[in-house]
């Protein structure tokens, strides 16, 4: 068989949904069906096979991204399983970077909910071709219509309708084929194994004429010959249906519209049929565009004849095995044994074991090409976003974008002998979570880890403690204040000690005044050198920033301040560096004492993106976080609001803005600039430091 046979055989896809939509339920069916899975794993039992997380099964949520592949009417389909909870966005950011297509996941009772728009919105971004699911048919309040009308509203989608049901709720029995027109019902003898083909029923037969003719109608807005058949009144075939549907879906004018119940088993086998009709195979994408050394563009072309090209797009670790890189082989052809070249990192990397993946479970391959997705064992330098070529090529695919992590906890080793074992831990999450930050907070001494919401550090700190067994305990992050001076002052500091024969003499002058913001801290001389010799200088300069490292208020360092040494003395045979250190530590800790401290705090800069009906309670909810609002603008039905926030009122927020917009907003949050904190809330965080 060529090579390119092959390839137009593959289809990488992925599935995506708000939480709870049924899409692991769905990915379970397909497995099933395509004789993957020998049983059906059901989520609601913790037995399902894609979320094979610890903390997955406990919650009943996909947490990370689960790669699979099967085999449906001799094309080999690669799927990867997203998670729909927004602490998990990064993941689904991931996992379509690399595919070709995907099926969006709706609840007919739902409809489009909160991370539906997300995920919907991160596909747009990466211009993937998508068919829709509705799903849950069999649900108290199931609503079809309803569903489609909210894709068109929400989501901006243009939804072209190729399944109707017949029922619903309880009554829900199958789907008629607008293409084919017929009726396909699910046996639930053999669990929807068996398909029984029927014709469609009298009180059908209007509704589906009419959904027929709609179907036609969107066709033929983008094909000229299902125009030229509809304006003459021709029958349209099957066949041509099919051409002008999949040619419709590839250029993302229409998307494809099925229904069914994966939990009861209906529905799946034309979904199957669908991925194969609609969605891309790697053929069918624009090629990749890298680039090379002089930052020109180069083209790789989906052939295995081409030079090898590969991203990563995940790293993978658990207590037991070297870190598992997920590969998606854009060009060429990758084998065990391989000696390839990381551009961005400027490392070779030798292939030491190449896998075809299933869940957490693996099968060792000797090569993957071309339009494979898979693993491999062992890369010793390369990280998420990385790109593979061969050695002595140069190319850099386009990396992906990781949001800022916006909430952060305290993390200490229990013990001395704990430390490292959880260093070590915290290093092996970060390098599979590239939304997950460790950072050292020099003013507190602390550990903060960093992530995208409660949830998501609640199953870090899950995994940290159960599945690594780092000794930890876990705190809340402390807000790191620094200190300032709003008037001029001046200090004065003598260091006079006789010690045996020699003496110790320092002696200096200084004068403090305020600077603007992120001025930090400026020194200057004018001392002569018959007052101070030069040599001293450095260790005057030493003496005054040490000192304000802890700033005479409640001990945050000082900035946004001058020094100006304008006098002091010296004793020929007795003045030292060391006194003169002294002596400059006492003046300027005199001098910002009387130079009138303020206190001041990190202000974060907020972008959030509402939906319009909900910005009136996002608005007092920022209100009430002392936020100043800096600009407001709509688009395409959200709002789209900037502000400044402390950071010590954002703990937590990304909770308080779900709750206050049912979960439909998002906010990135950025670090913008130090400011003085409001008197009378100053005041208090004095008090309660101080112990008063």
């Amino acid at each position: 068989m060529a090579d390119k046979k092959d390839l137009s055989d593959v289809r990488n896809i992925g599935i995506m949904a708000h939480i709870d939509a049924g899409k692991t339920t769905t990915t379970e069916r397909i497995l099933y069906y395509t004789g993957r899975s020998y049983k059906i794993g059901e989520v609601h039992d913790g037995a399902a096979v894609m979320d094979w997380m610890e903390q997955e099964q406990e919650r009943g949520i996909t947490i990370t991204s689960a790669a699979t592949s099967c085999t449906w009417k001799s094309k080999r389909i690669n799927i990867i399983d997203t998670p729909g909870h927004v602490d998990f966005t990064v993941e689904v950011e991931r996992s379509l970077r690399v595919l070709d297509g995907a099926i969006a996941v709706f609840c007919a009772v739902g409809g489009v909910e909160p991370q539906s728009e997300t995920v919907w919105r991160q596909a747009g971004k990466y211009k993937i071709p998508r068919i829709a699911f509705i799903n849950k048919m069999d649900r108290v309040g199931a609503d079809f219509a309803r569903v489609v009308a909210m894709m068109e509203e929400r989501l901006g989608a243009n939804p072209v309708v190729v399944q109707i049901p017949v029922g619903k709720e309880s009554e829900f029995e199958g789907v008629i084929d607008l293409i084919e027109n017929k009726m396909y019902v699910f046996d639930e003898e053999t669990l929807g194994q068996e398909i029984i083909e029927k014709d469609i029923p009298d009180g059908y037969r209007d509704r589906s004429t009419a959904a027929h003719m709609v179907l036609i109608e969107k066709l033929a807005d983008f094909d000229d010959g299902i125009m030229e058949k509809f304006l003459d009144d021709t029958r349209v075939s099957a066949t041509e249906i099919y051409r002008a549907l999949r040619t419709a879906t590839l250029n993302l004018d229409l998307v494809p519209v099925l229904c069914g119940s994966a939990f009861k088993n209906k529905g799946i086998q034309p979904l199957l049929d669908s991925i194969i009709y609609y969605l891309p195979s790697p053929l069918d994408v624009p090629p990749m565009i890298g680039l090379g050394k002089q930052g020109e563009d180069i083209i790789r072309k989906a052939d295995v004849k081409e030079t090898f090209s590969a991203l990563i797009f995940k790293l993978m670790s658990d207590a037991f095995v070297e870190s598992l890189a997920f590969i998606r082989v854009y060009s060429g052809i990758l084998k065990v044994g391989d000696k390839v070249y990381n551009p961005v990192k400027k490392k070779k990397e030798k292939i030491s074991k190449l896998l075809r993946l299933h869940a957490n479970k693996r099968e060792e391959v000797g090569s993957l090409r071309a339009g494979d997705i898979g693993a491999v064992i062992g890369l010793k330098f390369s990280t998420t976003g990385d790109t593979l070529c061969a050695n002595g090529d140069y190319i850099v695919l386009e990396s992906m974008d990781f949001p800022e992590p916006v909430i952060g906890i305290a993390i200490e080793a229990k013990s001395k002998a704990d430390e490292k074992k959880l260093a070590e831990t915290l290093n092996k999450i970060a390098l599979e979570d590239p939304s997950f930050r460790i950072s050292k907070n020099e003013d507190t001494g602390q550990t903060i880890i960093s992530g995208m919401g409660e949830l998501h550090l609640e199953v870090i700190v899950d995994r940290l403690l159960n599945e690594f067994k780092a000794n930890a305990n876990v705190g809340k992050p402390q807000v790191s204040y620094k200190e300032t001076i709003s008037a001029t002052a001046e200090g004065e500091g003598k260091f006079d000690q006789q010690t045996g024969a020699k003496g110790q003499y320092g002696h200096v002058v200084l004068k403090v005044e305020p600077l603007e913001r992120s001025a930090g801290v400026v020194f200057e001389s004018l001392v002569k050198d018959d007052q101070i010799p030069a040599e001293f200088l450095d260790a005057i300069e030493k003496g005054i920033r040490d000192s304000l490292d802890a700033g005479s208020l409640i001990g945050y360092p000082v900035t946004d301040i001058k020094v100006t040494l304008t006098g002091g003395s010296y004793v020929e045979d007795e003045s030292t560096e060391m006194a003169f250190g002294i002596s400059s530590a006492m003046a300027i800790r005199r001098a910002t004492a009387d130079a009138e401290p303020l206190l001041l705090e990190p202000i974060m800069n907020l972008e959030i993106i509402c939906p319009d009906e909900y910005l009136g309670d996002m608005m007092n909810d920022l209100n009430s976080k002392r936020a100043k609002v800096i600009g407001i603008e709509t688009n395409d039905g959200l709002q789209v609001v900037r502000a400044h926030a402390p950071l010590a009122q954002m703990f937590g927020y990304s909770t308080s803005l779900r709750s206050a917009t049912q979960g439909r907003a998002n906010f990135t949050m950025l670090f913008e600039k130090y400011d003085v904190v409001p008197k009378n809330r100053a005041d208090e965080i004095i008090r309660k430091v101080r112990g008063i």
